[in-house]
């Protein structure tokens, strides 16, 4: 690993701390994200744990989640998994405090504790199981693999559209290759038949992606050594692989390969005006440009209210949004002798997490709302009462009206695996990437091998591209 990194009135101590305010999450960590890009992770952790108040404070899943994957990272696993269970614990415990709820209103949406993402919830799993499997303890990766389960029941309890991300083909993916590691080929073949069905039915429609081939020799393998003959049948002339024999023999080991290609989205904010009308019984907001038309109810609201909203004319609303850190690789394989194997995109994180998101707008939008009109009807109420407090109360107001730009930006952009057949005894592979303009890298690595060993192994590539916009 070889990080490039990007190529990248009130008083005057009010003021600055409220401008202050004004950095994204990302910006407010920029010697950390520094560090990291580069790939000094040692640093990197120094430098998060400089800030333990952080671990009890409103960013608590985010400071659990960086340390553990660091800690992954650095081949720490079991101090690792202490942190991402951390942050686990926190998303099963969590509970909203209504008191900055409210607050929020009056001010941002950052004075809320940050709940994570669906698909971090997730990826703190993967993490887990992926540390309990390289120090093969298969039967912890078992309970992440239950835990991962329940998630995704949850998901799919939570959202009954299709168009919704309800369902994670990785995730499924990552159990098969559980059980299978466990020698449990009926369970494998389920999780691996979910897996498939949910890059054809889902994947292919939300992200544009289809099921790598590798998934496709493992169903096929799993239904092989289950004994599941007819569906072992069906499924070859359904893949269209009519003469595929999977090598069920088991003479040696094999290595099982994740590369973690770039980096994941950062979230920034952008703004909308809207001008304010009242008619028909309705306070209605619009933005003509973008052909937004949102009505409340007048009933919600006293005719003092009404006049101080409708007064106002227009007035801006802020909303989070993703922007992609382009990777700066393209692609990558392994060689084994002459043997070439492609690793094989398992998970575009990147447009998962622009899909949870992007599904939430209309909850983001709708907050936004309410929060800047219950800020400028506070402040029209004193502009009548004292035009220089009203003027100063709207400067604070324009000041926090600010988005939620924090997200777990540690994780990966997307990721890949192949599964790579070792013979016993010393093994040495090669990962050779290549970039986005066609120079290639290589790495190579030894494994000693066991007959029925399975070797897991991440490699994890920092490097990206400038994004097309900036966010810093």
């Amino acid at each position: 690993m070889k990080p490039i990194g990007f190529r990248s009135g009130i008083s005057t101590t009010a003021l600055v701390i409220f401008l202050g305010g004004c950095a994204t999450y990302y910006q407010s960590n920029s010697e950390f994200n520094n560090v990291f890009e580069r790939g000094d992770l040692n640093k990197a952790l120094k430098t998060l744990r400089e800030k333990p108040s952080e671990g009890a404070g409103k960013k608590q899943f985010l400071y659990f989640a960086n340390n553990g994957l660091i800690l992954s990272l650095l081949g720490k696993y079991a101090e690792s998994n202490q942190y991402l269970e951390k942050a686990y614990t926190f998303g099963e415990d969590y509970r909203i405090n209504y008191a900055n709820e409210v607050a929020s209103y009056l001010t941002n949406p950052n004075f809320t504790v940050y709940r994570g993402e669906d698909h971090e919830h997730l990826m703190l799993l993967y993490y887990k199981a992926i540390n309990f499997l390289k120090m093969k303890k298969t039967d912890e990766a078992l309970v992440e693999c239950r835990r991962l389960n329940i998630r995704l029941q949850q998901l799919s309890d939570r959202y009954d559209s299709p168009e919704k991300y309800r369902r994670d083909a990785f995730v499924h993916t990552l159990m098969g290759i559980i059980y299978e590691t466990d020698l449990d080929y009926n369970n494998a073949f389920i999780a691996y038949r979910n897996a498939l069905d949910v890059y054809d039915s889902d994947y292919a429609r939300l992200f544009s992606i289809t099921a790598p081939p590798q998934l496709k020799q493992d169903l096929l393998r799993s239904a092989k050594l289950s004994g599941f003959d007819d569906e072992f049948e069906d499924y070859k002339l359904k893949l269209d692989m009519p003469n595929y024999e999977p090598d069920v023999s088991r003479t040696g080991g094999e290595l099982i390969f994740f590369w973690h290609n770039g980096l994941s989205p950062v979230k920034t904010e952008w703004s909308l005006n809207f001008v304010i009308s009242s008619h028909s019984g309705q306070i209605v907001f619009t933005n003509a440009d973008m052909g937004m038309r949102y009505a409340f109810a007048t009933s919600d609201y006293s005719s003092k209210e009404v006049r101080a909203l409708t007064d106002m004319e227009i007035y801006r609303l802020t909303f989070p949004k993703y922007v992609e850190r382009p990777p700066y690789f393209s692609s990558a394989q392994l060689s084994l002798g002459t043997e070439i194997y492609p690793v094989q995109l398992l998970e575009d994180v990147n447009k998962v997490a622009f899909k949870c998101l992007d599904e939430r707008m209309n909850l983001e939008l709708s907050k936004a709302l309410i929060r800047v009109a219950i800020k400028k009807a506070t402040e029209h109420q004193f502009r009548k009462d004292d035009k220089r407090l009203g003027a100063i109360i709207g400067m604070m107001n324009a000041i926090t009206e600010r988005a939620d730009t924090r997200n777990w930006q540690t994780l990966p952009h997307s990721i890949y695996y192949t599964r790579i057949p070792l013979r016993e005894g010393a093994n040495e592979v090669t990962l050779q990437t290549t970039d986005y303009q066609g120079r290639k890298q290589d790495h190579t690595f030894t494994y000693e091998v066991k007959k029925g060993e399975t070797h897991f192994h991440t490699f994890t590539s920092l490097e990206s591209l400038m994004p097309s916009s900036g966010y810093y």
